[in-house]
C-alpha cells in the first residue's frame, strides 16, 4: 500500500522558548516562503502557526523504511543548516507554548485564515498549539475506499490509544494524555459536521461522502466563508482525499522520533491488510472509547489493543514487523503521553524531558531506547 506522511515539529530556540519563525527558515533555504520546498531528501512546508515546521517524505512509497529515511535525512539535514539556532521538538504539542509565544502564518493564504478566524478564533490551542502526525494511504478503487474509510474510523479508539503524546498544556499536566484532541474537536465546534467528534459516520458509497462534504460547504456559504469549501477542510479522524487519492488520517499525535511515526504506519497497514478483525461499529460505542482513550491511552484499551496487535502481527510484512515491537511495547507500558507524565510525576523536570525528546528526534531513537542508552 502506499504511504505518505506529514510529520509537524516546534522550533525552538535555548530553554525550548518556541520561536515563530518558519518563514524565515523557508526563505533562508529557498528564497521564498510558498509550496514545498526539498530540504535533503524531504520536503518542509509551512503550518498555520509560525513555531511550526512540517516536514514531508519526498514522494509516497510503498516501502516505510524509504519514508523514515527520507524524512529523518531532512531533519538532519535542518540541523546542518541550522543547528547553532533552532531545536526541534516532536509530541502532539509544545510542552510549554503559551498563545502569545506563537504567531499567524502571515504571508500568502490569508484569505483562509481571515475566514477561518472570523468563524472559530483561531488564537487558542486547538489551532496555535497542535502537532499531528497525518498520514495518507493510498485506495485503487472507490470500493478500496469506501472500505478502508469505514475500517479506519472504527480502529480510531485504538490509534488514538497508541498515539496519545500531548499531556503537557503550558508547562502543567491538566490530566489527559492527549490534549491535542481535547482541544483539536472544539477548535470548530461552531460548524460541527467539520470535525463531527473526531469519529465519523461510516459511509455506502463515494457518493455518500461527497454529500457530507456539499452539507459542510453550504454551511460554509450561509456564513459567508465559501473560500473554505474544500475537501481539506473536513477534519474529523478520517477524512478522504480526492485530489491525491488517499485516505488521511488525522488522529494521531505527532511521535518523539520518525521511527515511532513509522510503527504507528505499520500497526496501520497490517490492520488494513487483515481479514478476520471483528470491529465494533456503533458510533456511541466509538466514542466512549475514544473518551476513554485520550484520557488513559492504552491502559483503559489493553485487552483489545493485545487482541489487535496479534492480527497484526498475523498480517504484516516482513518489513512492518520490524516495526511493530515499538507498538507492543506502547500497548504493554503505556503511550509516550503516559510515559512521560510518570516520569514528570516523579522528577517535575520538564526541561530534562524535553531536552531527552529532542535527542530522539534528532538522532531517530524511540524514547525507551534513549533513555536505556
Amino acid at each position: 500500500m502506499k504511504t505518505g506522511t506529514e510529520h509537524e515539529y516546534s522550533l525552538n530556540g535555548p530553554g525550548f522558548v518556541p520561536l515563530p519563525e518558519s518563514d524565515r527558515i523557508l526563505a533562508e533555504v529557498s528564497g521564498r516562503w510558498d509550496g514545498e520546498i526539498p530540504l535533503g531528501r524531504s520536503i518542509i512546508c509551512k503550518e498555520l502557526q509560525k513555531t511550526v515546521l512540517e516536514f514531508a517524505p519526498d514522494h509516497p512509497s510503498v516501502r516505510l523504511s524509504e519514508l523514515e529515511s527520507s524524512i529523518h535525512n531532512g531533519i538532519a539535514e535542518f540541523y546542518r543548516r541550522f543547528q547553532d539556532r533552532y531545536t526541534l521538538l516532536g509530541l502532539g504539542m509544545h510542552p510549554t507554548l503559551s498563545l502569545d509565544q506563537t504567531r499567524v502564518w502571515d504571508h500568502d493564504e490569508g484569505e483562509y485564515y481571515d475566514a477561518y478566524d472570523r468563524l472559530f478564533s483561531i488564537r487558542q490551542h486547538g489551532w496555535l498549539n497542535i502537532q499531528a502526525l497525518q498520514v495518507n494511504l493510498e485506495y485503487q478503487s472507490w470500493a478500496e475506499l469506501v472500505e478502508m474509510h469505514n475500517t479506519l474510523r472504527c480502529l480510531i479508539p485504538f490509534l488514538i490509544a497508541v498515539s496519545a503524546a500531548s499531556p503537557f498544556v503550558e508547562g502543567n499536566t491538566p490530566g489527559p494524555v492527549d490534549n491535542r484532541l481535547l482541544y483539536y474537536r472544539e477548535n470548530q465546534a461552531q460548524v460541527p459536521a467539520i470535525c463531527n467528534g473526531i469519529v465519523p459516520e461510516p459511509i455506502g458509497s463515494v457518493g455518500e461522502y461527497r454529500e457530507r462534504l456539499s452539507g459542510i460547504y453550504a454551511e460554509l456559504e450561509a456564513r459567508d466563508a465559501a473560500v473554505l469549501c474544500e475537501e481539506w477542510v473536513a477534519s474529523p479522524g478520517v477524512i478522504v482525499r480526492f485530489s491525491r487519492p488517499c485516505v488521511e488520517i488525522k488522529v494521531p499525535d505527532e511521535q518523539e522520533c520518525v521511527r515511532s511515526d513509522i510503527a504507528f504506519c505499520a500497526f496501520v497497514r497490517a490492520l488494513l491488510r487483515s481479514r478476520h478483525l471483528t470491529l465494533e461499529d456503533d458510533r456511541n460505542a466509538l466514542l466512549e472509547m475514544t473518551e476513554k482513550a485520550i484520557h488513559t491511552g492504552t491502559s483503559g484499551l489493553r485487552d483489545e489493543l493485545e487482541n489487535l496487535y496479534k492480527h497484526a502481527e498475523k498480517s504484516a510484512t516482513r518489513e512492518e514487523r520490524r516495526y511493530l515491537p515499538l507498538i507492543r511495547r506502547r500497548i504493554d507500558k503505556g503511550s509516550l503521553g503516559q510515559i512521560l507524565i510518570e516520569r514528570f510525576r516523579d522528577t517535575g523536570d520538564l526541561q530534562g524531558i524535553m531536552q531527552d525528546l529532542a535527542v530522539c528526534l534528532r538522532e531517530n531513537q524511540p524514547y525507551e531506547e534513549q533513555q536505556k542508552g
